[in-house]
């Protein structure tokens, strides 16, 4: 045996010699370079693309020097590259042309989503382009960048060589059907040893993390951009498939998973608000960061300051939206449950059956509405919101909108709370008790109709001693002219307008046994920068402070994450709480919370009442990363930050991992399989 691997050695080794003895002789690499110009192009072009997108959005060391997601994109473009050669030379280009322009749009997709998201982009939104064209213009001007345009630098070389060959009549040779097939199967062979290379040096882990796929920015850094797309196209038709044929296991697993949960129990909050009226407010885009802060003394939101500081204030609240943005905070805050994994629950999954706040409160008498005055069919709320229980919809249609009382992307947000009054008004009259949603609009990206919000300054003004003693006042610019400058600027104006609803609303005594609820949908996705410009401002330069300078604050990518947080407040007028919660709060831990409060329970649940689960709470978002008191946990890159500065052990890790794991996949079994509709289960089991 042992002198039979020898020989067959030996024969390697001497066959490999003779190989490279050839290829330098006969110059086989610069001829098989001369005979190959067009398709190289379309390979390296495609390839500098690739590596430029992982370059431009995961800033880190083992993303810069990961060598695998290389040889993935690779492989992938020799596998595609190698049919061109079925064509005759000078039809040639026209293939590589397609699908140059192909990998080049899969690149710029990405790159601009990942701007906006921070991950990457799924073939499940092409179901959502419906909902791009109103925020078109915010998208452009809020995301939309420079480098999002050198993605285009590689078709115009591609068409530049073709021109240069085709002028030095590069195309003229004539090749027969057998040898182009030749070259084809060659260059194709060539791709998939280098596939098969690259999964041998794949972990299970990687293997693991690849097939469940909501890991996307992991992935993309292992397994390169293309792969990932193709693999996000089939994981985005899976849903549909596994709906057929996957019910059985998904209603297992649901059954396990509630039937191993405990019971929580009741609290000094149970039923505190039940029979009241309530009043919720979907503040958009508003960021806790917004509140208590100062502009030369003047308050940016000092109407929620006073509530927040009266009421019960969630100062470390959180959402958890994914591609469904302020949809996906309407559902999780609703039901208690997650985004879906593939599109969006409000335009794929409408017509499930949902546990949600509005239907459970119908079940006590309450008339249900919600009130947003936009397009009805935005986001399907038309008739996602007759799924969640509302009675009633009041969208566009029923509010008088014009160009002078419209701001941004509609109504102003005062218009809208003056007009609302008169809705509200004739609902007390015919319901003894109701529960409300209001939707407002102004405080929508890109942020850039200033001249319409209140007058608010960004700057620093200081009084400065001029040569004679006099002092003068001295303005720094500070965050004038910075997105983050003007979005203070819009939640200013926000503000003021929620303070204009509270009173009218207490002039017309509709804030007489009602509760009074806010939360922001989500982050307003401002520029990194611009926090680094408001934590380091050197007001000497108009620059930042240097990284050494001691007052300076490191404002990293988990700090960027940690300000995400959005606020969650709960008031009465009656009474005066002036209660902070601190714990970590997710959107999801909304109903549990305050449905306890109201006398409402959703057994299906998926967060927790803050007050039962306290300090050991866990908010587990879209992407597998999870916030607890003690870390924030990066699953893309496998690291944490520890909040409190100890060290954490790998079964504390290990454990939140598996249980966000674990939430994730039912939450997505619920809406896909449809699992909270009884009737439908009962059915399968009778045909089973």
């Amino acid at each position: 045996m042992k002198k039979m691997m020898k020989d067959i050695f030996q024969k390697v080794q001497k066959s490999t010699k003779t190989f490279i003895k050839r290829v330098r002789e006969e110059h086989l690499i610069k001829e098989y370079c001369k005979n190959n110009i067009l398709f190289l192009v379309f390979i390296f072009t495609c390839l500098v693309n690739s590596t430029m997108l992982r370059f431009f959005t995961m800033h880190t060391v083992e993303n810069y020097l990961a060598f695998k997601p290389i040889l993935a994109d690779l492989a992938i473009l020799i596998i595609f590259g190698s049919f061109g050669y079925l064509f005759k030379p000078k039809t040639r280009f026209s293939y590589y042309m397609v699908l140059e322009i192909f990998f080049t749009f899969i690149c710029m997709v990405n790159s601009i989503y990942y701007t906006f998201y921070t991950s990457f982009a799924s073939a499940s939104m092409l179901s959502l382009t419906q909902f791009i064209a109103p925020v078109g213009d915010a998208v452009v001007e809020n995301v939309l960048q420079l480098k999002d345009l050198l993605y285009l630098i590689g078709p115009l070389i591609l068409i530049i060589v073709h021109l240069i060959l085709k002028k030095k009549k590069y195309y003229r040779g004539v090749l027969t059907k057998q040898v182009r097939k030749q070259q084809t199967l060659k260059t194709l062979i060539a791709g998939s040893v280098l596939i098969v290379i690259f999964t041998i040096t794949l972990s299970s882990l990687e293997i693991g993390r690849f097939a469940k796929q909501w890991n996307r920015e992991y992935i993309v850094m292992r397994f390169g951009i293309y792969i990932y797309q193709f693999n996000d196209v089939f994981a985005s038709l899976q849903p549909k498939i596994n709906s057929m044929f996957g019910y059985d296991k998904a209603k297992k697993s649901f059954t396990d998973y509630f039937d191993g949960r405990v019971e929580e129990t009741s609290n000094e909050y149970t039923n505190m608000f039940e029979g009241k009226n309530v009043i919720a407010i979907h503040a958009e885009s508003l960021q806790t960061i917004a509140l208590n802060r100062e502009f030369n003394g003047v308050e940016v939101t000092p109407n929620l300051n006073r509530i927040a500081k009266e009421g019960m204030y969630f100062s470390n609240f959180y959402s958890q939206v994914s591609v469904g943005t302020s949809s996906d905070a309407e559902l999780t805050y609703n039901t208690s449950l997650m985004p879906t994994q593939s599109g969006t629950a409000f335009v794929s999954y409408f017509d499930r059956r949902y546990i949600a706040m509005p239907n459970l409160l119908k079940e006590k008498g309450y008339y249900t509405f919600s009130m947003h005055a936009n397009n009805a069919d935005f986001w399907n709320r038309r008739t996602m919101h007759k799924s969640l229980g509302y009675d009633k919809f009041y969208s566009k249609e029923t509010y008088k909108v014009s160009k002078d009382n419209s701001i941004g992307l509609g109504l102003s947000d005062k218009e809208f709370f003056k007009q609302s009054i008169t809705k509200l008004k004739k609902i007390k009259e015919k319901h003894e008790k109701f529960y409300g949603l209001l939707i407002t609009l102004t405080n929508h990206t890109p942020f850039s109709d200033v001249d319409k919000y209140d007058p608010f300054e960004v700057t620093i003004k200081e009084s400065v001693p001029n040569a004679e003693g006099v002092a003068e006042e001295v303005v720094y610019p500070y965050m004038e002219g910075t997105k983050l400058g003007n979005y203070f600027k819009s939640v200013h104006y926000a503000d003021a307008a929620l303070g204009e609803f509270l009173a009218e609303l207490d002039e017309t005594g509709l804030l007489d046994n009602t509760v009074f609820v806010l939360y922001g949908d989500h982050d307003a996705r401002l520029p990194k920068k611009d926090y680094q410009r408001l934590f380091n401002y050197d007001k000497e330069t108009d620059g930042l402070l240097d990284e050494d300078d001691p007052n300076y604050f490191d404002f990293d990518s988990y700090q960027y994450e940690l300000n995400r947080k959005v606020p969650f407040i709960i008031w009465t007028k009656d009474k005066k709480y002036e209660k902070e919660v601190t714990n970590v709060m997710g959107m999801y831990d909304v109903l549990p919370t305050l449905g306890n409060m109201l006398g409402v329970k959703n057994e299906y649940a998926l967060g927790h009442d803050i007050f039962n689960i306290n300090e050991n709470n866990i908010i587990v978002f879209p992407n597998g990363n999870w916030l607890t008191n003690k870390i924030y946990y990066n699953s893309q890159k496998g690291e944490y930050l520890s909040l409190d500065g100890d060290a954490i052990s790998q079964d504390y890790i290990d454990e939140k991992n598996q249980y966000s794991e674990e939430l994730l996949n039912i939450s997505d079994n619920i809406i896909v399989f449809d699992l909270l509709n009884e009737s439908k289960y009962e059915g399968n089991k009778e045909g089973s």
